[in-house]
């Protein structure tokens, strides 16, 4: 599956292997059993179920900066008559969010979490970060997609919406 270049190295016995931004997140994929495909030799996209919906995941590397953007699309369009409200409720839940952030594409007012990873000048990922990168672009639509949904479909204000969307069952089981 890789389609780039790879690197074995070695830390304190302990053996990290690194690729290329989109083909370790292919190959991520692919030991997940996750579909995805090829969109060109920098961009890779797929579909992983989360506990709300399917999300659509998109990763692309910009060679020339060494970014490999995250983008995680919930399937949610945004009517004209609903984007002030959730506008004000991005900016409640991007406060809350410690990487990454949530946008409306403005091509078709489409719902998505984007995050950018700062790789070193080798441009080399591990699976340990393309792990954490989609785990927590996964995580995040999954924490704050019912929160969308109040807005949506129940017209609450985005601060119930959001605090009904963040209520937590008390105690532990």
């Amino acid at each position: 599956m890789f389609r780039g270049r790879t690197m074995r190295t070695g830390h304190d016995d302990n053996e990290r292997e690194e690729a290329a931004p989109v083909d370790m997140i292919a190959s991520l994929f692919e030991a997940r059993g996750w579909p995805c495909e090829f969109v060109s030799d920098d961009e890779v996209t797929g579909e992983i179920q989360g506990s709300w919906a399917n999300y659509q995941l998109r990763a692309i590397w910009r060679i020339e900066d060494h970014v490999l953007q995250i983008l995680c699309l919930p399937d949610i369009r945004i009517p004209d008559d609903k984007k002030l409200a959730v506008y004000e409720l991005m900016a409640l839940i991007n406060e809350q969010v410690w990487i990454g952030h949530f946008d409306i594409w403005s091509n078709g007012s489409v719902l998505l979490y984007r995050h950018g990873l700062m790789l070193g000048d080798e441009g080399l990922l591990s699976i340990s970060q393309a792990q954490a990168a989609i785990e927590a672009a996964v995580d995040e639509c999954d924490r704050f997609y019912p929160a969308f949904q109040f807005i949506l479909w129940g017209d609450k204000s985005p601060a119930d919406a959001l605090a009904s969307a963040m209520v937590d069952a008390a105690g532990e089981a």
